[in-house]
Order: structure tokens, then sequence, then C-alpha cells
């Protein structure tokens, strides 16, 4: 008798007495012709041989799931639980794996985001261009391994792999890789919190280079810690200087450093892509400068970021968000001063500036309603199911954001005025979700300054 199948709650397994008793005689997975079997193995929270009521076992056959999904091999998996004589149960996941080897097009431009870029120049002259080689599960163990060649307006070659295991116990993996880049053009500073930049359409105007080493260490599922060593090489035209002397440390050029940092991840996230449900903890500490350079950084910081995913009924779900940052108030030098405007650390409405502070904090709030929630469609025309079958949602929301830049260090002349104030933005939006972790948002936003605007981004928004 088949009890189950768990793409989502299901009757017959939910459906009998949660406290009766089930041995599990087996657990065994389907579908996967690339990725081995001590890989999915490792996402596994409970064992053949386990006795578990049946409270239990769904539970833990559904986390299991959700570990699978989330080691972003897969597109699917479902879990078939086969109840043989009401006593015994066997597991088999069954997945659908995901194209490993992508030679991405690099189709970028300069601008920090696509929104500042379509409203400041739409020039197309500041666009960069080239492939990225990824290559996930690379021997079907889970490493990655990533070649970059980047070419035109901000030029950037290098890679990056990760052997997630080292060790027969698979607690211990590594991670190494280096990136020599070069510009015309660099952000040299911000006035009324808009970046200004040096450009010289003849000469490299920055040249970086970046070489890094990783222990990673994972006993738990949900767990990971990350010991890192890197080394920086930072070259810079004369008139970055003379434009902004705090551009580097003590005008050092060029500037040279060590940097060692610890960061702690903690990911009880239903879809990291796009969670609904569960928690995310990290924290990342770093000192930038170990002493072995002169003119080198004396930097410390820690950042965390805290995140809670709420189910509140069957298409209503909330999440909030905080991202904080604490350093030192050593000199920081400009080109790695801590900045809400990059990545997540973004208020919303706040798009187009970028706010400079030593320490940072965001808050961010978010109500979903799935107006379409997942739907699973197949492509017929496709022959692989590597493409074929498809999943999507779209979620409206509605969000919150309030944000705070710290700097014990503003520069009056510079008129940043958004430096050490309250930072407040809102909105309505549209997210579309499908497969191989592939997020739109649509966003229009209002922020304390009375303005608004509509803004697209390609990440979760908490």
């Amino acid at each position: 008798m088949l009890l189950a199948m768990l793409t989502g709650h299901a009757p017959g397994l939910y459906s009998q007495d949660a406290d009766s008793l089930r041995i599990v005689t087996s657990i065994s997975f389907s579908g996967n012709k690339v990725t081995r079997a001590n890989i999915l193995e490792r996402e596994l929270m409970f064992a053949a041989g386990d006795t578990l009521t049946l409270t239990a076992l769904r539970e833990k056959v559904e986390l299991t799931r959700e570990n699978l999904i989330n080691t972003s091999l897969f597109n699917f998996v479902v879990a078939k639980v086969e109840d043989t004589d009401g006593w015994h149960v066997s597991v088999n996941y069954e997945l659908t794996e995901r194209w490993y080897i992508w030679p991405w097009p690099i189709i970028e431009f300069a601008d920090r985001n696509i929104n500042t870029w379509w409203r400041d120049s739409r020039d197309l002259s500041r666009m960069s261009y080239g492939m990225l080689l990824k290559w996930e599960n690379f021997r079907g163990r889970k490493e990655k391994l990533y070649l970059t060649a980047r070419f035109g307006y901000n030029e950037k070659y290098g890679f990056d792999y990760t052997l997630p295991y080292l060790n027969r116990k698979e607690t211990i993996g590594l991670g190494l890789g280096m990136s020599y880049g070069r510009s015309h053009e660099v952000p040299v500073n911000s006035i009324d919190n808009i970046l200004l930049y040096y450009k010289d359409v003849d000469n490299y105007v920055i040249s970086l280079v970046n070489a890094y080493i990783s222990l990673i260490y994972r006993r738990e599922i949900y767990n990971t810690h990350y010991f890192s060593l890197s080394f920086d090489y930072q070259d810079y035209a004369d008139t970055v200087l003379q434009l902004n002397p705090e551009f580097s440390v003590n005008q050092a050029n060029p500037l040279e450093f060590l940097s060692l940092s610890y960061i702690f991840k903690s990911d009880h996230r239903d879809n990291k892509a796009y969670p609904l449900s569960g928690h995310y903890f990290d924290l990342e500490v770093v000192k930038h400068g170990l002493g072995l350079f002169s003119d080198g950084p004396d930097m410390f910081s820690v950042s965390s970021t805290f995140r809670k995913y709420f189910t509140l009924s069957k298409r209503f779900y909330f999440a909030s968000g905080l991202n904080s940052r604490f350093t030192n108030n050593s000199a920081q030098p400009f080109l790695m001063s801590g900045t809400i405007g990059y990545g997540r650390d973004i208020v919303r409405g706040y798009e187009y500036f970028v706010i400079h502070g030593y320490n940072l904090g965001i808050f961010k709030n978010n109500l979903k309603f799935a107006l379409v929630p997942v739907k699973d469609y197949d492509l017929g025309f496709i022959r692989s199911e590597k493409f074929s079958k498809v999943h999507y949602a779209f979620y409206l929301n509605a969000f919150l954001d309030v944000g705070y830049a710290d700097n014990p260090h503003p520069v009056p002349e510079n008129d940043n005025y958004l430096e050490n104030d309250l930072l407040i933005g809102y909105g309505l939006g549209l997210d579309f979700v499908t497969y191989y972790d592939i997020v739109f948002r649509f966003e229009y936003s209002f922020n304390r300054l009375n303005e608004s605007g509509f803004f697209i981004h390609f990440i979760a928004p908490i």
C-alpha cells in the first residue's frame, strides 16, 4: 500500500493514527544519474532500521526532501512511502536532476544595479561581456567549478573551486579561488548619497587581485562553518587618490593586505532560493590587515543576518529579516567602507542611493499572498526532463523596510544627508519564481524623501 507521495500533504500517511509505529526497512533514490549516493545519504534525517511514530516519520521524510532540494542539485524531489504490512515501510526519493554545466553569457553594466543604469545612462558602452562556466555537481560529488572570463568595461578573469567533503565522515571541505580584474572606471566618492565615478577611456584606473583558501566544516545537516584566509592587491591610478585621498589607507598605492574571516551559517529554510517557512542565521567575523604589509588596513568587522519565515495560512506568508554590521572606528578606505545600496543590503525605495556607515542595520518585512501557488508544467516539445518539467509561482507582496547607517566620521562638504538618518521604504510588488532558482521581483516603492519608483530585482526579498 502506497501511503504518501510527499510533494505536499497527501492522504494516507496523514490520515492514520499519528502515534502508531513504523519500522523503516529501506531508503532508496531514483533518478540520480550523475549524483553519487553518498552525497544524497548525507542529507538524510533518518536511517534504515529506525522505529518511528507516523508523526516523526512524515516530519523526517519531509525534512529530508527539503534538504535534498536545498542542495541545488535537483529541480524536483518527490518522496514515496510504501507500507508493506502495517509495520514496515520503505521510502524512495524520486529525483529530477538539473543540468549542471552552464556556459553562462555575461552581460553586466558598470552601475550597481539595473535600476541605476536605466535611470542614469542607458549607455551600452558601460557594458561588460564574456562567459562564466559554471560546472555544478562536478564529478557527481556536489563539487563546484566556476571559470570566469569577462571583457569590456570591467574585466575579470578567475576561477573558484569548492570540494564539499575531504574526509570519510563528510564533515570537512575545501574552497579556493583566484581572480584578476581591471576597469576603466571606479567610484571615487559619494556626494548627496550618489556615487561619483572617475573614468579614463584610454587607461585602466584600477586593478584588483584576490586569492583565497577556505576550510569548510559541516558536522550537522543545517550548520556550516567557514574559515578563510585571503590576499588582496589593489593598484589605482594616481588621479584616484588626488580626487579622494581617503580612497586608500594613508594614500598607499598599491594597497596589499591579508584578511582572516570566520563565517557560521545555520540554514533551516524550506527552500533557500525562495523560502516560505523556516529560519536562517549567519555570523561573519573579519579582520582585514594582519600586520604583514606596511600601510595596510586595520579593520575589524562583525556582520550578521537573521531571517524568519511564517506560513500564516494556505496562501498567506510573512517574513522578517535583520541585516547588521559593526566595525571598529579606525579609518576605512572608501572602496571597503560599509554601504547600504549593494547586494542584499538595500532598503527598498532607496535603490538609487548609497549610504556609507561604519555600522549598519536593515530591518525588512514582507507579507505575501500566493496569487498563483506552485504549479508544475510539462513543456512537451522539450525532450530532456532537466528542462521540460517546470514549476512556477506568482506572489503578491506588501513590504516595509527600515534602515540606518551610522557614520562617526562624516564629510560635511559631501552632504551625504542619508547617513546617520532613519531610512524607511515601503510598497507593493509581484514576485515570479520558477525552476533553477530563478526569481524576478517587480516592485513599486516609496521612501521618506517623498520619492517613488518602479524597481526590478533578481533575488528573494528576504
